[in-house]
């Protein structure tokens, strides 16, 4: 679990002030227990709320906007797709206690998989494309675009300057050139299309290793929806990408272009959570060795 700041302007948040918020918001909750849950996740804090519900404040002032965000684009998202997504129940506002918004869920079971450790690849491989082809044929109208919906080549200054910072700590000459190589593929020329954004082991709960849910919606919107091939790296094993990337029905190009994403994600998350997030390092971590391995 990640409790250490991460960012600049991050603020603590811990149970008791939780419980405060609760009963202040919503006084028929005020008795239920608040327990932090453990995750790496960097934008918010989670707390779980009695057994049906879960708390979920944002840790610094650039995760507020997901919170609007959610609330208006999960109700229309959540239907649609294959498994379950975060179901928003209720809404704090800014206060004395607290600077800013923050949402109640229902309570999703499930666990965080393992990258490396997945017992029915093949089978998580096929739900995770469903769940991405289903999230491709949502409507588009009035929808914003993705966090990182924009060409790969937007994230070259800050991924090459990642690299500068892990020399000596990865291959740096075998990364760039895939970058690089990655760069070169043909650019999405399709309308754009809805993808989550953040399709990452942390975002995604499995039950007997099949997907039930996918949570932390605040990355998604429309452009090239190849980012959200990464979990072909960051999560599946070699074994299963095949899989995955027929149930998606991706194309060379978009290929080279997930996994460019995967690329520029991991070595830009590497030396920024470093000391910081170890679960989120080492995944981002693991990530690279996987592209590097594939060549």
């Amino acid at each position: 679990m990640s409790t250490a700041k991460m960012r600049a302007h991050e603020i603590g948040v811990d149970a008791p002030l939780v419980r405060r918020l609760v009963a202040e918001r919503f006084p028929h909750w005020a008795e239920l227990p608040v327990r932090r849950l453990e995750s790496s996740g960097t934008e918010n804090a989670m707390f779980r709320l009695g057994p049906e519900l879960v708390v979920r404040l944002p840790r610094h002032p650039g995760a507020v906007a997901d919170i609007a965000h959610e609330r208006r684009w999960l109700p229309r998202l959540g239907p649609l797709l294959p498994v379950s997504a975060p179901e928003p129940v209720g809404f704090g506002e800014p206060g004395e206690h607290f600077p800013w918004p923050w949402s109640v869920y229902r309570w999703l079971e499930g666990g965080n998989p393992v990258a490396g450790a997945v017992e029915r690849p093949e089978a998580l491989a096929r739900d995770l494309g469903r769940f991405v082809t289903a999230l491709r044929r949502a409507g588009t109208q009035d929808a914003p675009r993705g966090y990182r919906g924009g060409p790969l080549a937007d994230q070259d200054a800050e991924t090459r300057s990642a690299l500068a910072e892990l020399t000596g700590r990865i291959d740096t000459e075998a990364a760039t050139a895939l970058w690089e190589r990655a760069l070169k593929a043909p650019a999405h020329t399709g309308p754009p299309l809805w993808a989550h954004g953040d399709l990452s082991p942390g975002n995604v709960l499995v039950s007997g290793d099949r997907l039930a849910a996918v949570i932390d919606f605040g990355c998604a919107g429309v452009g090239d929806p190849a980012v959200d091939l990464i979990v072909a790296w960051n999560l599946l094993p070699a074994s299963a990408r095949a899989t995955f990337r027929e149930t998606v029905g991706a194309d060379d190009a978009e290929w080279t272009r997930g996994r460019g994403w995967a690329l520029s994600i991991a070595l830009v998350q590497l030396p920024y959570y470093w000391h910081t997030n170890p679960a989120l390092a080492k995944n981002a971590h693991h990530t690279i060795t996987e592209i590097l391995r594939e060549g």
